[in-house]
């Protein structure tokens, strides 16, 4: 038994405002003004959207692949799919069956990786121009060729590394509260109601169907967008993808998924209601944790709501929402 714990205090403000992610961004920048990065975008026959971005600064390429595809998309009793599935996409493609980390870094690769959240599932890497054609032909082989090589040991393996990184962050301290927070801020059932890395029982239960699923529905070329940043032109660059990614199936794009309306994501009562959850901790300290959802992102409400946020807790100590939260 520990000797000692403390009460970690969570306030959730559930704002009837609309169902949206916990954060919502702009194109604004500090001072207001548009931020304009210049860039040129082109549509592949297969669906596959590509846009390019022209800087010479430094002989390097950056290689971004976003899916439209994040936990979301899952099903009941299939919580942590998403970022399972990530994993094994470092794991070899049937033609070059060999680790991604370790064959990129190789070539200069940096800044290499792959994350998931509840919307997207993207993965990156930085290399040198003249290996530009290398990460292109990788990044389409586990686009276009993958399911070949994933078996039951790759599944298993990449199943345990996910439980492992869920422990290690559910032994950090607080480390539970982020599944808290979406629990109670979401009603049942809500695609937003359960967090990115899922259940063990989920995890456990997922097998090579549900691999071959995810990858048929999700991973065309239809559904994705690749960035192409740094030092090449788009013609180049276009032709360069064209090449490589050109041949891949359309595959169908994932639909955004509907978000319930206000009346299905909110509370039953009308207006604001505050849920509070405690939780015993071994931490000798207790923590606070307020917050609640916003209009979706790009919506002029959500920028009031962001102004809003930045006036609520301007000052640290003394802004209005330390104070309310009694904080300090």
């Amino acid at each position: 038994m520990y000797n000692k714990s403390k009460t970690v205090m969570m306030i959730f403000w559930v704002l009837i405002l609309s169902v949206a992610a916990f954060a919502a961004s702009n194109t604004e920048g500090k001072n207001g003004t548009e931020i304009d990065i210049p860039h040129q975008k082109f549509v592949l026959d297969n669906g596959l959207t590509l846009i390019v971005h022209e800087d010479h600064k430094a002989p390097i390429v950056a290689v971004n692949v976003w899916y439209h595809v994040g936990s979301k998309n899952e099903k009941a009793g299939k919580s942590g799919f998403a970022h399972l599935f990530e994993h094994l996409m470092f794991n070899g493609s049937e033609n070059f069956n060999q680790d991604y980390f370790q064959t990129m870094e190789r070539i200069g690769a940096t800044d290499l990786n792959g994350t998931t959240n509840e919307d997207r599932t993207n993965y990156f890497q930085n290399v040198p121009t003249s290996a530009l054609d290398i990460a292109l032909w990788m990044e389409s082989d586990r686009m276009g060729h993958l399911l070949g090589v994933v078996d039951q040991p790759k599944l298993d393996e990449q199943r345990g590394v996910v439980q492992n990184e869920k422990r290690q962050g559910e032994n950090e301290p607080y480390g539970v509260t982020y599944e808290l927070i979406v629990k109670n801020t979401y009603p049942a059932g809500h695609p937003y109601s359960w967090p990115v890395i899922g259940s063990m029982e989920d995890l456990n239960a997922a097998s090579l169907d549900d691999v071959k699923d995810w990858f048929k529905t999700y991973y065309g070329a239809a559904n994705a967008v690749i960035v192409v940043a740094g030092d090449i032109d788009a013609a180049t660059a276009k032709a360069k993808v064209e090449k490589y990614f050109g041949d891949i199936p359309s595959g169908r794009p994932a639909r955004c998924m509907d978000r319930p309306d206000d009346r299905d994501a909110s509370p039953a009562s009308a207006g604001s209601r505050s849920t509070s959850s405690a939780l015993q901790s071994l931490e000798h300290a207790s923590q606070r944790y307020c917050g609640g959802r916003l209009p979706k992102a790009g919506e002029r409400r959500a920028r009031l709501r962001q102004e809003l946020s930045s006036l609520q807790t301007s000052g640290v100590r003394r802004s209005n929402l330390h104070q309310r939260c009694g904080l300090y």
